[in-house]
């Protein structure tokens, strides 16, 4: 009984050492790691409470990140310091339904500079690199000219 005793606390206290910390947590505390985010197009969107553009553009993400979760990852930025449970209420007033980050701004991991003027949204290609990065608000067509047409001109 000892020997079985002593595997399951072996193995209780190892799983969790080798999991891996996330690169980035959302405002719901889910973790996420960057490496997850390879072969998908990756929106960044910088908004702001008191932005009326960014408030407008958020159901046209909402859209995105739910027709296109197979190729394209949303995620939001928040341009105001605030803690987490600000945030959250935040994300629910404002209706977004796709992960903000709440504890890094990606900008340092990417290497752009954090944008100045909001809304603005970074276009990150399915190879991590920087592709585009588009200042105002956005809509569908805008969104997917700048992710999955810029595929198929890659694919030519």
């Amino acid at each position: 009984m000892k020997p079985l005793l002593s595997l399951i606390l072996l193995v209780f206290f190892l799983i969790p050492a080798s999991c891996e910390k996330p690169d980035f947590r959302d405002s719901d505390g889910w973790g996420h790691a960057y490496i997850d985010q390879a072969g998908k197009w990756v929106l960044i969107n910088y908004w702001a409470t008191w932005c009326g553009p960014c408030r407008h553009e958020i159901p046209e993400f909402n859209k995105i990140a739910s027709e296109f979760q197979e190729t394209i990852k949303v995620f939001g930025v928040n341009f105001e310091p605030v803690d987490s449970e600000t945030m959250r209420e935040h994300v629910r007033e404002m209706g977004i339904r796709f992960p903000v980050y709440l504890d890094d701004d990606p900008y340092l991991h990417f290497g752009y500079e954090r944008p100045l003027v909001l809304p603005t949204t970074i276009v990150i290609s399915p190879s991590g690199e920087v592709r585009q990065i588009l200042v105002g608000p956005q809509n569908r067509e805008t969104l997917l000219a700048a992710t999955v047409l810029n595929l198929a001109e890659q694919d030519q």
